[in-house]
C-alpha cells in the first residue's frame, strides 16, 4: 500500500462537507453572479468535485430584487411560458419580473438554467435560497460572507 496517492478519491454522500455562503446582489449582473451561485451549487469550486454527487453548499441570496442587467435586457430579454392549451405561449419581459411580486425569479430561473437538469439538479436547486430583501432566516447556519463584486469588476454595474 501507498503512503501517498497522486489520485482523489471520489466523494460519497456520506463524506461531503456542506458550508453555508451569503451573496449580497445589490448591484451585481445577473448572469455573472447566477454563474457563481451554479458553480458553489454544482461543488465545482471544491477539489473532491463529484459530477454524479451532490457535492456543492449552500448559498444565500439577498437584495435579489437589485439585481441588474447589462445593455437593453431589461426591456427586450423575455420569458416565455405556455399555458398547456393551443396558442398559449405566453411572454413577460424581465423589466416587468423585475417590478412584480416576486423578482427573486429573475435569478433563480437564471441559476436554474445554469445546473444540470434531473434529479441532481433539483436537488441541487433545493440548497439555494433566495430572498428579495436584506432580511434572511438563516443566521443560526453562520453563512460565510462571499465577496461576488470584489472578484471581477465586471460582475457589478456601474463598478
Amino acid at each position: 500500500m501507498r503512503a501517498l496517492s497522486k489520485q482523489t478519491k471520489p466523494a460519497t454522500p456520506s463524506t461531503v462537507e456542506k458550508k453555508w455562503h451569503l451573496i449580497d446582489a445589490d448591484g451585481l449582473v445577473v448572469g455573472r453572479v447566477a454563474s457563481i451561485i451554479a458553480n458553489i451549487l454544482r461543488g465545482k469550486h471544491k477539489p473532491s468535485f463529484t459530477p454524479h454527487i451532490d457535492c456543492g453548499d449552500n448559498v444565500i441570496v439577498i437584495n435579489a430584487d437589485k439585481v441588474r442587467f447589462t445593455g437593453k435586457k431589461l426591456d427586450q430579454k423575455v420569458y416565455y411560458k405556455h399555458t398547456g392549451y393551443a396558442g398559449g405561449i405566453k411572454g413577460i419581459t424581465a423589466g416587468k419580473v423585475l417590478d412584480s411580486k416576486f423578482p427573486e425569479r429573475v435569478l433563480e430561473k437564471a441559476v436554474e438554467r445554469m445546473v444540470p437538469r434531473g434529479p441532481l439538479g433539483r436537488q441541487q436547486m433545493r440548497n439555494l435560497r433566495i430572498f428579495k430583501g436584506a432580511e434572511h432566516d438563516h443566521t443560526a447556519q453562520n453563512p460565510q460572507i462571499l465577496d461576488v463584486a470584489g472578484m471581477n469588476r465586471k460582475n457589478k454595474v456601474g463598478a
